[in-house]
């Protein structure tokens, strides 16, 4: 796995501020929640990883690169 540059850690993190609700569209982690399952964003590391504390109690990092989530607008809910 490559680490993001600076600017794409930046842009990650205006993306998807704290708070902002997202829902998982592909995680390949044997302890993955299910795909579809919601959660909440609260931070973004330094690899531009996604931190998010998921509504089924995981608290599994959405990888940069490697996993996908897709932020939930109200006019989804």
């Amino acid at each position: 796995m490559r680490f993001p540059n600076k600017e794409t850690v930046q842009r990650i993190r205006r993306q998807y501020l704290v708070g902002t609700r997202v829902e998982l569209t592909q995680m390949e982690d044997m302890q993955a929640p299910p795909i579809g399952t919601k959660g909440t964003v609260w931070g973004v590391d330094d690899t531009a990883s996604i931190m998010v504390h998921w509504d089924n109690g995981s608290s599994l990092h959405v990888i940069y690169g490697e996993d996908h989530c897709r932020i939930i607008r109200e006019e989804d809910c």
